[in-house]
């Protein structure tokens, strides 16, 4: 998205993160004729925060601007057909383009935006960086459809995945391991210090079998360095018991301290 932003050469004027009156004051100070496109995400992968939608989408009514949703960390994920949040807090009809993912929840590989016939016309057309991009292999579609089809009409993997994340939460509370609170699925554990994010990362892969990514600067500010958790559907107790298990010895092993409960 920020790509996107920087090869179409417009003016680009950045808002306060999920700050809908910082974003009513920046807007109100644009030239109120000239087109505008407010971009945000719903779900946001490093902090696992979610946009305040209906306000951003109320200043944009207000200012006569697009919408432009970055939904590939909630759709399959979230809303009763996985619609994303946009579908949960029922404000699909108010976007004018939401972008998603075939990977992540739907287990492909690929990407997608939704809007209107024309405008998806009008990307298809003039956007270069899909013109020269090579189409879907056939097999890699037809996955992609089956399982937007599934998880359109079955609940169980959502429902499932909120035990499995609120369980993991629970877990690492008890043991002191600090956690970022957040109201999605993704699961920040607090490192604050690069080398060891890291070497937890390796640790738990090398030692235990268990794949969990390490975030360091730039992707975070330094000081905020973390292992990012986002639990499946498909983990069980035992996975979890795991998990836990190895972090907490790593953790000590790290002499990293521990959140008092």
């Amino acid at each position: 998205m920020i790509e996107g932003i920087r090869h179409s050469r417009a003016q680009c004027v950045v808002f306060r993160h999920n700050d809908p009156h910082d974003l009513r004051e920046k807007i109100a100070a644009l030239d109120p004729a000239a087109p505008k496109l407010i971009a945000f995400e719903s779900v946001y992968s490093m902090d696992g925060d979610i946009a305040p939608i209906k306000e951003f989408c109320d200043i944009a009514d207000e200012f006569g601007a697009m919408t432009y949703l970055d939904e590939v960390h909630a759709v399959g994920l979230y809303g009763d057909h996985g619609g994303g949040i946009a579908e949960r807090e029922g404000l699909m009809d108010r976007l004018t383009v939401i972008e998603g993912t075939l990977g992540k929840a739907f287990g492909v590989v690929g990407g997608y935006i939704a809007a209107s016939a024309a405008l998806v016309d009008f990307v298809r057309s003039f956007a270069s960086g899909f013109i020269f991009t090579t189409a879907l292999p056939p097999h890699i579609a037809a996955g992609a459809r089956a399982s937007i089809q599934h998880l359109k009409q079955c609940n169980w993997e959502r429902l499932r995945q909120r035990d499995r994340v609120e369980k993991v939460r629970v877990r690492l509370r008890q043991i002191g391991i600090p956690t970022l609170e957040n109201p999605s699925h993704i699961v920040p554990v607090m490192v604050g210090d690069p080398v060891k994010c890291k070497m937890l990362s390796d640790w738990l892969m090398e030692k235990h079998g268990i794949y969990v990514q390490p975030i360091n600067y730039p992707t975070v500010p330094k000081g905020t360095e973390r292992l990012r958790i986002t639990p499946s559907p498909v983990h069980t107790d035992e996975d979890i018991d795991h998990l836990v298990e190895a972090l907490s010895e790593l953790w000590s092993h790290c002499a990293l301290a521990r959140a008092v409960a």
